[in-house]
């Protein structure tokens, strides 16, 4: 298998990829206190039944890659090979004002898992954060995408914050919470 820089040829087959995810365990987030004396509590525990994410390709995604691809924006955009069809492909952008690199998009196809697609995905975008001297790369991942956390927490990713509005204003009870993770280079 390689991996290598993705080119504009490849993206209409990277929308193809089949990055359905399946989790039967996440982070529960709980909070307790009130106005601005608030803690949470966050503890692995299983869902009450298996959650299946398709992971799609949306708009915003597949135009970030674009950007990268054609060199309009700085970053950068990986596919992964197999039988000369993409498998995985990686996306991360530079953030000047935060001084990190920001993973946009890691998908893997589901066929293809837990053979390190994944990681050497991750270790090559954390090369090039290094490389460009940023003082972190940072991931964005819900918390009922219990894989991505196990990949981040491999990786020595640390968490760091996390929204309980990212996607609506019930995410605390629909236990989707977004969680933000780091991992420091400096």
């Amino acid at each position: 298998m390689e991996i290598r820089a993705m080119t504009p040829a490849d993206l209409d087959d990277v929308k193809d990829i089949d990055a359905t995810g399946e989790s039967s365990q996440y982070l529960h987030v709980e909070r307790s206190g009130e106005r601005l004396a608030i803690s949470w509590k966050i503890q692995i525990r299983p869902l009450r039944e298996k959650r299946v994410h398709r992971h799609a390709l949306d708009d915003a995604r597949a135009f970030a890659f674009k950007q990268i691809i054609t060199g309009m924006d700085e970053g950068i955009a990986l596919v992964a090979e197999h039988d000369g069809r993409p498998v995985a492909a990686a996306l991360a952008m530079p953030d000047a004002d935060e001084d990190i690199f920001r993973l946009i998009d890691l998908r893997v196809d589901f066929d293809f898992r837990r053979q390190g697609l994944a990681s050497a995905m991750m270790f090559q975008i954390i090369q090039q954060a290094r490389q460009r001297d940023h003082r972190a790369v940072m991931a964005a991942c819900p918390a009922d995408d219990f894989p991505m956390l196990e990949l981040l927490a491999k990786l020595g990713f640390e968490p760091a914050g996390l929204d309980t509005h990212f996607h609506s204003n019930h995410d605390l009870v629909k236990e989707s919470v977004v969680l933000f993770f780091y991992l420091p280079l400096k």
